[in-house]
């Protein structure tokens, strides 16, 4: 079960962290790759990683604020392949800071950031699957995209990766027709480029130690079997689902 043997697989954000983790194991499934992120010089080096693993894989720089990069990409990874199986949404970026001193540039490049490069990246991936009448679209949101939190002031980043859970309904509802699922997954606390410095304090960790049941953050790789499982053949009843993978933090 869970082969992608065949599938091509776009994971946006893959440069670094949880994308660049995907990726990988995407590919160990048996997946081709389209990579995309902002920064070339690191998608080359894990193409070239994935590549000794026996699939395929296309690295291609775009800026997911930008809708013309992204269609740039898009119609880039059909040319290579002649279709899109899969597509994970991972891009993301945020400007921390309460609703009380949060600025309108603050705001806007959150929003932009985590919620309208989803609606650009996956118009664009989402036509291309529509010629085929397949398609999985999984969306990395965030478990604050479900709930509040008082460790640290966020609101921009609440609020659009809420948004990513309520367009993954959507999307799922209204791509149903042409055989494209859509889900989310929702993210506990993963060490990455973004997280790291303020996961590491004695403060925050306390924190999770108090609030996460299973007690520790996520480790390398421990979203790969949920991402797998949603872009498998096997989900094909599966879509509009919200799949928090946080130790059990949303659970309490």
């Amino acid at each position: 079960m869970f082969s992608l043997k065949n599938r091509v697989v776009v994971v946006s954000g893959a440069s670094s962290g949880l994308g660049a983790q995907m990726a990988r194991g995407f590919a160990a499934q048996g997946a081709d790759l389209v990579i995309t992120a902002r920064r070339l010089e690191r998608l080359e080096s894990l193409a070239e990683e994935i590549r000794t693993m026996g699939v395929k894989c296309l690295p291609l720089k775009c800026d997911v604020t930008d809708s013309a990069q992204v269609n740039e990409a898009a119609a880039a990874a059909e040319k290579e392949f002649g279709k899109i199986d899969v597509l994970v949404n991972c891009a993301g970026s945020a400007k921390n800071a309460g609703v009380l001193g949060m600025t309108n540039d603050e705001w806007d490049f959150t929003m932009s950031a985590d919620l309208t490069s989803v609606f650009y990246v996956t118009r664009a991936f989402a036509n291309i699957m529509k010629k085929n009448m397949y398609g999985r679209i999984i969306n990395i949101a965030s478990m604050y995209g479900l709930v509040g939190n008082p460790a640290i002031d966020t609101v921009a980043y609440h609020a659009s990766k809420g948004g990513v859970v309520n367009f993954t309904r959507a999307v799922a509802a209204e791509l149903a027709k042409y055989n494209i699922t859509c889900n989310c997954i929702c993210p506990g606390y993963f060490a990455t480029e973004l997280t790291e410095s303020t996961l590491s304090t004695e403060e925050f960790t306390a924190y999770m130690k108090a609030t996460v049941p299973l007690g520790r953050y996520g480790k390398e790789g421990e979203l790969n079997a949920g991402a797998i499982f949603l872009a498998s053949d096997e989900a094909s009843y599966v879509t509009g689902v919200i799949l928090p993978i946080d130790g059990g933090y949303t659970a309490i």
